[in-house]
């Protein structure tokens, strides 16, 4: 209600409080009583002026006043003060300016509620002063739902290039295992495993998020991945060495038994203690090689009736009585071969070193072959081979008398003239197959 009061001297208006103030803000209201429109800028109830407004609000000599809420007309003489406020607590004054300001002098100014303490933000919250009002403001990584702050799951924009971790008002990126964060803290980059000291024994290839282990010629790489465990050659194949295989770490080696050397890295050939010089005997002896191994032989080997007439030969005199059935000559040689040789194997070849003409010549084994080892195998009337028959295993020793019998018709007047000569053959096998 308005009141007014005239008298001669001056005119007195009483004015009470309007009725209805700006409301307060709130979420969903933007609604104002009458004499008041919304200001969507300042979020506040905002008197209308309706001097302003309504064309010729006030009639004839009528003034126009404009109120909160309102408006009067009243004599161009009339002045106007605020009429006493209804009851109200006895602490509270009287405020014409709209809700969020206060008259300072002719004006209102605005009220900063968060320097007073004025304000109803929760404690996590800012309060930011605005004309009129003020707001709370949630802090980085929060969004405002009604008067609480509830945290933004970052995660749901995909922020992080590989995995994201929310956490209470904030995230965090983390990469998978082979990657670290990249100066944008967002991004994942590779590591390089094999600069930063990877398990790997031996040799390290870095690969996109990972790294492989390998390892040098003659190691495998072991059940973890990281170590290099040497490969036993030797264990895969008993034909890499033709002797000995003698495994070392990441790689093997052949090694030969004694009076053998290593031929390339595999084979072993029979050392010729003889011709290297590698032997012991005398001035008197002769060296004979043997696979693995020498002897030395006498120089005088004839057994008597026989007499020496050369190194290896040896004669039995026809004016010797016991030379009658015996050869007439017994020529020593040596040979040696290795175990276990595939049979049959022609291993010597007898060569008659002279015939008498007209005769005719046979070969056989005079002596010792008592388990039938060898046999004789004729090739001509000059020639024939002994050939092993059966295997044998070595070390061990034969001493074969071959005889070459020469029957001639023509010598004798009384029938054939039969004579004959033998080569003792010494043959020592080897205890090796090479």
């Amino acid at each position: 209600m308005q009141g007014v009061c005239v008298s001669i001297l001056c005119v007195c208006v009483l004015l009470h409080r309007a009725t209805s103030q700006p409301p307060q803000e709130s979420d969903t209201y933007t609604e104002c009583t009458d004499g008041y429109h919304w200001d969507p800028h300042t979020e506040h109830c905002k008197d209308i002026n309706e001097c302003e407004t309504i064309p010729d609000a006030c009639k004839g000599e009528m003034k126009c006043f404009n109120h909160y809420g309102g408006y009067l007309c009243l004599p161009r003489s009339a002045s106007v003060i605020p009429a006493p406020e209804p009851p109200i607590a006895p602490t509270e004054a009287f405020n014409p300016c709209p809700l969020g300001y206060e008259p300072q002098g002719d004006s209102c100014v605005d009220v900063d509620e968060c320097e007073r303490d004025e304000h109803d933000c929760q404690p996590s919250q800012q309060c930011i002063n605005t004309l009129g009002a003020f707001s709370c403001q949630c802090p980085d990584g929060y969004r405002k739902v009604g008067t609480e702050c509830i945290d933004i799951d970052e995660c749901r924009y995909r922020y992080c290039q590989h995995r994201c971790v929310n956490v209470p008002g904030s995230f965090s990126c983390q990469c998978e295992p082979g990657f670290q964060l990249a100066g944008n803290n967002r991004s994942c980059v590779d590591v390089n495993e094999c600069d930063m000291g990877a398990p790997c024994s031996q040799r390290c290839y870095n690969t996109y998020g990972t790294f492989l282990c390998r390892c040098d010629h003659g190691y495998e790489l072991g059940p973890d991945g990281f170590a290099c465990n040497d490969v036993d050659e030797c264990s895969y194949s008993s034909y890499l060495c033709q002797h000995q295989c003698v495994n070392e770490p990441g790689k093997f080696s052949c090694v030969c038994p004694e009076g053998y050397r290593l031929q390339g890295t595999r084979l072993c050939q029979d050392v010729n203690e003889c011709e290297t010089g590698e032997h012991q005997c005398t001035d008197t002896q002769t060296c004979v090689n043997l696979h693995g191994r020498y002897q030395c032989v006498d120089a005088n080997r004839c057994q008597d009736p026989y007499v020496q007439v050369s190194d290896n030969r040896c004669v039995c005199p026809a004016t010797k009585p016991a030379c009658r059935d015996v050869p007439f000559s017994i020529v020593h040689r040596y040979m040696s071969i290795t175990s276990e040789r595939s049979v049959p194997s022609d291993i010597f070849q007898i060569q008659a070193t002279s015939v008498s003409p007209g005769a005719y010549n046979t070969f056989r084994i005079r002596s010792g072959d008592d388990n039938g080892d060898f046999y004789i195998r004729q090739i001509n009337n000059i020639s024939a081979m002994l050939v092993l028959a059966r295997a044998v295993s070595g070390p061990r020793e034969y001493t074969l008398d071959l005889e070459m019998v020469s029957v001639n018709p023509l010598l004798s007047y009384q029938g054939s003239y039969q004579s004959s000569s033998a080569l003792r053959l010494s043959i020592y096998i080897g205890p090796y197959t090479f």
